[in-house]
């Protein structure tokens, strides 16, 4: 197998908050996500967060292989929680959360799992390709937000609006109705969205953070194809490199309305020989 990497925080002065790591059997990658401007309650941030369940969630997936990858995830929640639980404050709304994005090879099968917005981007050896990903968060979201895609990105006006939504949202996090992603309480595990497919149906997996699938679900500037063959051909650092010249093309979410300008981007990219 090849395996490229490529990851980009926000911006030069931002600390990076997705996690991506790959065994020859398993790879993970998280988006950990708190919300901005409120206390988390948990002293270590978002990026202790994520790094540490996606650690955990890689170390479970290749050690206990007879459990399901929800159990996993389940398992590698708990243990998150009890590292951190006696000296932060689980309760807070803000405390700090993640997506998740999982496979593992088995039997002869490539078992995945994906909670919340990121994505996974199976190629198949036919020339077909699709994308799971969790729509969730982003059905409640286009319920909510209101201003926010009326108003300049960074403006104070979209500050105040973007505060307003993000309570709204949080308000329907890990709740039926609402949307689920990995956080203090193990049970969402239980609804993630989990497959399998053939190993030898396939080319290659992707496993890419929501800034890094902007050219194709924000932009629209790219199919899922075309960032097969830029994968396939220069790799994860060019696709985060066109990511950020759309990005950089539009400062004010006036053409491409959305809450940051700029987002942590991570690709990971398994090519199987």
């Amino acid at each position: 197998m090849r395996v490229t990497l490529g990851t980009s925080p926000s911006g030069p002065d931002r600390e990076n908050e997705d996690f991506a790591a790959v065994t020859p059997g398993a790879a993970v990658l998280l988006d950990g996500a708190g919300v901005a401007g409120a206390e988390t309650g948990c002293v270590h941030g978002v990026a202790w967060f994520s790094g540490t369940l996606g650690a955990l969630l890689l170390r479970t997936l290749t050690a206990r292989p007879v459990r399901s990858l929800a159990e996993c995830l389940a398992d590698s929640v708990r243990v998150t929680r009890s590292l951190h639980e006696d000296v932060c404050d689980l309760g807070y709304r803000a405390s700090p959360t993640s997506t998740v994005v999982a496979f593992r090879t088995r039997d002869g099968l490539l078992e995945h799992l994906v909670l919340g917005d990121s994505s996974l981007l199976l190629a198949q050896r036919n020339g077909n390709c699709s994308v799971i990903t969790d729509r969730r968060l982003d059905e409640v979201g286009a319920r909510l937000r209101g201003a926010v895609d009326e108003l300049p990105t960074g403006s104070p006006e979209h500050a105040a609006a973007l505060a307003e939504y993000r309570d709204a949202l949080t308000s329907l996090r890990n709740r039926p109705g609402g949307f689920w992603v990995a956080g203090p309480d193990p049970l969402a595990a239980e609804h993630a969205l989990t497959g399998a497919v053939p190993l030898d149906s396939l080319a290659s997996v992707t496993l890419l953070s929501d800034g890094a699938t902007r050219l194709v679900d924000r932009f629209g500037l790219a199919s899922w194809n075309e960032v097969l063959a830029v994968l396939d051909s220069t790799g994860p650092d060019e696709l985060i490199h066109r990511t950020r010249e759309a990005e950089d093309s539009d400062p004010d979410g006036r053409r491409w309305p959305r809450g940051k300008a700029h987002d942590d981007a991570t690709v990971l990219h398994w090519v199987l020989s």
